[in-house]
């Protein structure tokens, strides 16, 4: 009997279509860290939650002055999920943090304590005594 041709073979496999990403990759991440962020979003989170949140507070970190300034300000509506808070964003990323291996964790943290840095460097009402602090729960909650 003649062996069948592989073209043949995977003529009657189905055609998986991926989907288009909402959100572009974290940039500077290896690419074992990405590989763990995949197992922590398929166990934990959804597909894209540390992009996504990572995504938003760059945007707040990158974006308008006024939206850094004002952002912790404004009350919120108290829907966690909702996103008109920021520190659900950063919550977010803290959870993958301490969930993470340790090397993955560390070259995130790397670019998360970065946007930290700037968002506290832009808005000089957010009072931040150390890098490991929850500053931005302790503003949205005292806020509201």
């Amino acid at each position: 009997m003649p062996r069948r041709r592989p073209s043949a073979l995977r003529g009657e496999l189905p055609v998986r279509v991926l989907g288009r990403r909402r959100y572009p990759p974290i940039d500077r991440l290896s690419g074992s860290c990405a590989a763990d962020l995949r197992r922590l979003e398929r166990t934990r989170f959804w597909p894209e939650a540390i992009e996504m949140a990572f995504w938003h507070w760059r945007a707040l970190a990158h974006g308008p002055l006024r939206s850094v300034a004002n952002v912790f300000w404004t009350p919120s509506c108290g829907i966690y999920e909702c996103g008109c808070d920021p520190g659900y964003y950063r919550d977010c990323l803290e959870t993958a943090l301490h969930a993470l291996p340790k090397k993955s964790a560390r070259e995130l943290r790397v670019l998360v304590r970065a946007l930290d840095a700037k968002i506290a460097a832009r808005a000089r009402v957010i009072p931040v005594d150390a890098p490991d602090s929850r500053w931005w729960r302790a503003m949205s909650e005292s806020h509201v």
